[in-house]
């Protein structure tokens, strides 16, 4: 899609094209507020691991490649202009990682996108466990959600997920790295590209209600979607519409009647590569809605609104802004955004 080839080319050249706001240089010991724990960094590190797609899309475009020991936890593949520099870190594995693997690498810092990945009821290892062999770690502020009286492990959200936490999440890495000059220019990057897919949706145009759907284990599963509050719910506002689901918890899941009960106008589905199950793949979840005799009959797909969306723009990363601009390209094409 050529916008979404443009924005891979304007950031591949933020590193040769300096737009830098100025920076000062890291002075350390520096200590960040994170997630309601404090981290204190000696010097900036060298034998990093991004634990999750996000934070390892984060470290590689503030050109960090050398500083990485490893990743793992790739729900889809790398952004294209990253590809030859993840190609030269230590993939440890595409799923969760033990605790084990990671520490093998000898890191000395570990970033997480997800709790699941780090966190009180984490399948890999809690902060506390980096803590006791000398392992500062950082876990992204978009996904510090209290899991208290919610069913889902990443827990609720109070309020609309918006790029600020982003912003600052880039903000906290670079100055961790001492690298604030690179991260001040992707920031700017990326707020120049939010305003301007905001700038471009028409306010008289209809406010679209929107699902996007994750994956689910089989047809005859609940879906797993994005939540009132979650990134698909700010993507949605971004492009002037609504979330049509209205659970706060992150990834609520849902049965297939009270997806056709919302009446979405369009149905967002994810394209995975991790083929995890069957229906990660864009084309079965497009099968199974316009074959399925209920499905089928839902307005969203009569009108050929159904769009796709890089699933990892469903959590609230740095893919996030992409998705928007995917979901905006095929529906302006269809005439069903203006």
């Amino acid at each position: 899609m050529k916008s979404l080839l443009i924005a891979f080319h304007i950031l591949a050249s933020l590193a040769l094209s300096p737009r830098t706001a100025a920076a000062a240089p890291t002075q350390y010991p520096l200590t960040i507020e994170n997630c309601g724990a404090e981290v204190t960094f000696e010097k900036a590190p060298e034998r990093a691991i991004g634990l999750g797609q996000n934070s390892a899309e984060i470290m590689l475009l503030l050109g960090l490649r050398d500083k990485m020991a490893g990743t793992a936890f790739w729900p889809s593949k790398v952004l294209p202009q990253l590809a030859d520099a993840n190609d030269k870190v230590k993939l440890l594995t595409v799923e969760f990682p033990t605790f084990e693997s990671i520490l093998a690498e000898d890191p000395d810092f570990v970033a997480a996108a997800l709790p699941s990945l780090l966190g009180p009821d984490s399948k890999v290892a809690k902060r506390e466990d980096f803590e006791k062999v000398g392992v500062p770690t950082y876990l992204s502020p978009s996904t510090c959600l209290s899991t208290v009286g919610s069913k889902d492990v990443y827990g609720s959200r109070d309020r609309l997920w918006n790029m600020d936490l982003l912003y600052k999440e880039i903000d906290e890495l670079a100055r961790i790295f001492d690298v604030a000059e690179r991260g001040a220019d992707l920031i700017v990057d990326l707020k120049e590209r939010e305003a301007a897919l905001r700038s471009t949706v028409s306010a008289e145009g209809k406010k679209l209600s929107y699902v996007f759907w994750f994956s689910s284990q089989s047809p005859s599963a609940d879906a797993y979607l994005g939540g009132k509050n979650s990134s698909s719910g700010f993507i949605a506002d971004l492009l002037g519409g609504v979330n049509a689901v209205s659970a706060e918890a992150e990834w609520p899941t849902l049965g297939w009647e009270s997806i056709i009960a919302a009446n979405p106008d369009v149905i967002v589905v994810a394209s995975l590569d991790r083929n995890r199950w069957e229906l990660d793949k864009p084309e079965a979840k497009i099968k199974f809605l316009t074959t399925d005799p209920a499905t089928s009959q839902m307005p969203a797909v009569k009108n050929n609104a159904i769009v796709v969306m890089d699933g990892q723009a469903m959590n609230p990363t740095i893919r996030t802004i992409y998705g928007a601009e995917q979901i905006a390209e095929q529906l302006k094409a269809r005439g069903l955004l203006k």
